[in-house]
């Protein structure tokens, strides 16, 4: 732990880090196949809509020793043909959902349920959801998405900019349609719980981009009054200085809604816990994936378009190329120095040495001559 604290460190001083906005690219590649997979998937196979979407009955009995896949066959054939969804619950009791009976077709398959299954009819809880009940909570948990969309949005815009607010709406429908395509893919049912999940995901994917975009706000004040660093670089730093931070609590939240998929309702049955933790835990993967690959990149090319930024970009990029050229003049200036004192450089000295005349040369010496 102490060494992923000093890492976390010298990423946040910029000491070490990833070159995440460079290698842009193919992180749009990644989401953009994965997000084909999951629209084909969900043209394909479409949703698995539960009956408090389509209307329907669902029917719980009590434990019994008959499986799931004899009880879904007892089922089909005393509804007349209708799909039937059945799970078995931790103790050994059924959970049979039928879709498209009405009021006068469920106390007849209740009662022949209860006969295949060698299980008093009163033990057998019928419970029917109309269509249009079923329609009109869809209709809200589309509203209600709807409202939520705009008003993050507006509250991006505002806070910090529109190219933000932009980049995040992106990323939120990037984990929206990831998610509901492993909905198609994988046959889970849709239920109440499974928008009760959306929504939560939506909430943790903005946090992690707003962690991002605080960091890369804060440091990309009066960015055009220096010529160190462009915004892209900026915006890398961004990303490192919080990455740690990003992976430890989409760690620490994928943990427990592992164990509410895996345990609870792989385990134990639990056919709601299977909705709302499928939704989780693929959501806050996305959503962790989003806000470092796809909103800070993102953010990026689009202000990599303004002028002011261009100008920076090629101030930088001068001063640059004038350091590397004055740091590639020292150090051919002591070479040359060098040579010159070795006598392997500079233009060489022909014919004889003449040593200029002393002034006043002989003056008061005596001239040697005897008196």
């Amino acid at each position: 732990m102490s060494k992923l604290g000093s890492i976390g460190a010298r990423l946040y001083r910029g000491e070490v880090g990833y070159d995440f906005i460079g290698k842009r690219k193919i992180w749009y590649g990644i989401s953009i196949l994965i997000t084909i997979t999951a629209i084909v998937g969900l043209a394909v196979r479409g949703l698995n809509m539960g009956i408090e979407f389509s209307g329907g009955a669902v029917f719980s009995t009590p434990a019994t020793s008959v499986s799931t896949a004899e009880a879904q066959a007892q089922a089909q054939s005393a509804s007349g043909g209708h799909q039937a969804v059945v799970q078995k619950l931790g103790d050994g009791a059924l959970r049979i959902q039928i879709g498209g009976l009405d009021t006068k077709q469920a106390v007849p398959v209740q009662e022949q349920l209860a006969k295949e299954l060698k299980v008093p009819a009163k033990d057998v809880n019928t419970q029917l959801v109309g269509p249009s009940w079923g329609e009109e909570i869809a209709n809200k948990a589309w509203l209600g998405l709807g409202i939520f969309m705009v008003l993050v949005v507006l509250y991006l815009a505002i806070a910090f900019e529109w190219r933000m607010a932009l980049a995040a709406l992106i990323a939120l429908i990037h984990d929206l349609t990831i998610t509901v395509g492993v909905y198609a893919l994988v046959g889970f049912e849709v239920t109440p719980g499974t928008v009760i999940g959306l929504l939560t995901i939506l909430g943790y994917s903005l946090y992690d981009t707003v962690v991002v975009f605080d960091s890369l706000k804060e440091a990309s004040k009066d960015l055009t009054k220096q010529t160190r660093f462009t915004y892209s670089e900026i915006a890398n730093r961004s990303i490192n200085g919080t990455l740690v931070r990003s992976i430890n609590t989409t760690v620490v939240a994928l943990l427990p809604v592992a164990g509410l998929l895996f345990v609870g309702g792989g385990l134990l049955g639990a056919g709601m816990l299977n909705d709302i933790s499928l939704a989780l835990f693929v959501g806050l993967a996305a959503g962790a994936y989003s806000s470092i690959f796809i909103a800070t990149p993102l953010v990026t090319d689009l202000k990599n378009g303004e002028p002011e930024i261009k100008a920076l970009a090629k101030r930088v990029k001068a001063k640059r190329a004038a350091a590397a050229a004055k740091a590639a003049s020292q150090e051919e200036g002591p070479q040359a120095s060098d040579d010159a004192a070795d006598g392997t450089d500079g233009p060489a000295v022909v014919g004889p040495r003449h040593q200029p005349a002393a002034r006043n040369r002989g003056r008061g010496r005596p001239s040697g001559k005897r008196r």
